[in-house]
């Protein structure tokens, strides 16, 4: 039973993903989406309470992915600049893979419910922490600079990182991993102790 509900569940994620990125969150009704995903109002709440947990989904599904992916690299095998260095072109590519899902939540976030806000960035906190735990591992190795704190480095990262859903177009000459690999790049060069 659980498989015969979960296309209605993914039918209803698509659709609304479309139509947030196409006409906004605000000026997208709960009987558009739907009426686009052939199911009724029933169907909807039962798999969500509103359209504000519609929005939390499409940013938490890829969350929690990125999350899962992160703690991969953070306890995987290699250096610890080998492990930062996926983990920080992961997120841009994984980023760029789900750029609508980004782009609707970032340009909508500020719409949700003050509580639903604050869980979420409560979840992203979370995933930056583990991010700047591995920056923290390096400095006390003596591998990376400590004359910057590693939440400074963690907030100007992820500020490109948020920011690319404004400016990185999947028709345009770079790819999601060759922007992810530039954006590790350029991290890990500005980690490099000084001489």
């Amino acid at each position: 039973m659980a498989q015969d509900q979960e296309p209605v569940r993914q039918r209803l994620l698509s659709e609304a993903t479309r139509l947030f990125a196409e006409q906004g969150f605000e000026s997208t009704s709960v009987q558009e989406i739907v009426s686009a995903a052939g199911v009724t109002k029933g169907a909807m709440y039962h798999y969500f309470d509103s359209k504000d947990d519609l929005l939390r989904e499409i940013y938490g599904r890829v969350l929690r992915m990125q999350m899962e992916r992160l703690v991969q690299f953070a306890d995987g095998p290699g250096t610890v600049t080998e492990r930062l260095y996926g983990a920080a072109a992961d997120v841009v590519r994984t980023s760029v893979e789900n750029l609508d899902d980004s782009k609707i939540f970032f340009r909508s976030m500020h719409l949700l419910a003050p509580d639903t806000r604050k869980s979420v960035r409560a979840e992203r906190r979370v995933y930056h922490e583990r991010f700047r735990d591995l920056i923290l591992e390096g400095q006390r190795e003596g591998v990376f600079r400590t004359d910057t704190p590693a939440d400074i480095v963690v907030d100007f990262f992820f500020g490109s990182v948020h920011h690319l859903n404004t400016w990185y177009s999947p028709e345009g000459p770079i790819s999601g991993a060759a922007l992810g690999a530039y954006y590790a790049d350029l991290l890990l060069t500005s980690l490099r102790p000084r001489d």
